[in-house]
């Protein structure tokens, strides 16, 4: 007969594993609302240089040119924006700083740029969970293991080996992303 702490472990895993990939497709929404937003920019841009060049040549045609939506101010905030600071994990560009990130997200990408600076090599979580002076249990490690696949999916890390974590080509040192 199972143990009662054991069938807790159970639910609490089957409970996580359903948070992180409700938490993926989130973020998978949410990159699919980003994309879409700036396909809807491009139109509205495409829009208002034809209504331009159709235009009659008068001063009135000039001014309306000029003024701008403020929806497309809201837009152009958003993209650049992107996901709200410190709450997701947007996909890594060049530029993009750390910044954005959690502070356990930054926490991982430091430890790892302070192996890739020494030439140490990839850490597993096991590993990262010691160096942070965790306890080494698997809720722990699990949780490790979770943000870390999160940042290999965003293109911040790479796992060339299972388990074994590196930054990604091109991410470096913790003031940006580049």
């Amino acid at each position: 007969m199972p143990s009662v702490v054991g069938l807790l472990e159970q639910h609490e895993l089957a409970a996580r594993r359903r948070v992180d990939g409700l938490r993926e497709e989130a973020d998978r929404i949410q990159a699919e609302l980003a994309a879409a937003e700036l396909e809807w920019q491009e139109w509205a841009i495409a829009r208002r240089r034809v209504d331009t060049v159709l235009a009659p040549d008068d001063d009135a045609t000039a001014e309306a040119e000029v003024t701008e939506d403020p929806r497309d101010a809201e837009v152009q905030s958003a993209l650049r924006d992107g996901a709200k600071p410190k709450s997701q994990v947007p996909v890594w560009r060049e530029g993009l700083a750390w910044s954005v990130l959690s502070v356990d997200y930054q926490r991982i990408l430091t430890a790892l740029a302070d192996r890739a600076r020494l030439h140490q090599g990839p850490l597993t979580c096991q590993e990262m969970a010691a160096l942070f002076g965790m306890d080494v249990v698997p809720a722990r490690v699990e949780a490790l293991r979770s943000k870390a696949k999160r940042l290999v999916a965003r293109g911040w890390l790479a796992e060339q080996q299972p388990g074994r974590f590196t930054l990604a080509v091109g991410v470096a040192g913790p003031g940006g992303g580049s």
